[in-house]
């Protein structure tokens, strides 16, 4: 896998969402760099692209409570374990789950296998609540999808919390999780 500074230099044949989010960085002078690759559809190729970019791709979960009226953008290491019950008690909801593709779609136009921060600049209405594992926040660059799995981006901390996230008008919950 070959690491790329910025957008590809021929965007044609990429998905619409794809290239919205590389506007919206360039927009914003936020440098990254970029290594394309097969669908990236579980953590055992994501760790390859890790070795490719030099950052580690979070895991990203989309969640929601039980009755789907609030939802959740939960941003955790990739060698951390889920557990529902402690990421609840933190932020007060019971019964979290995984939120619908439908509801992916319509809130973050992310499809399953590609969630990422990136979808937080299609939520206007400010639906889904960014959740961040304090250990996201400890390393230099974040690796993240540009809303598609065939991409991956290496993004300064910095620049993704400070830069990028403010301009969505979204703002983060930290959360610590241990997964004992």
């Amino acid at each position: 896998m070959e690491l790329f500074n910025g957008r590809p230099e021929d965007a044609e044949m990429r998905l619409e969402r794809e290239k919205r989010v590389y506007d919206y960085l360039d927009d914003l002078h936020i440098a990254y760099q970029r290594v394309d690759h097969a669908p990236a559809d579980n953590m055992e190729v994501c760790r390859e692209i890790d070795k490719s970019l030099g950052a580690v791709i979070c895991k990203n979960l989309f969640l929601c409570n039980r009755q789907q009226t609030v939802f959740y953008l939960l941003m955790m290491p990739d060698d951390k374990p889920f557990k529902t019950k402690e990421l609840s008690s933190q932020i007060n909801s019971s019964r979290l789950s995984f939120a619908s593709p439908a509801h992916m779609l319509a809130y973050l136009d992310i499809e399953p296998g590609s969630v990422s921060i990136m979808g937080l600049m299609n939520d206007k209405d400010r639906v889904v609540n960014l959740l961040v594992d304090e250990d996201v926040l400890k390393d230099d660059y974040v690796g993240c999808h540009p809303c598609v799995n065939t991409s991956s981006l290496k993004i300064r901390t910095d620049d993704l919390f400070n830069v990028f996230l403010p301009s969505t008008d979204h703002t983060m919950t930290v959360v610590k999780l241990v997964g004992e």
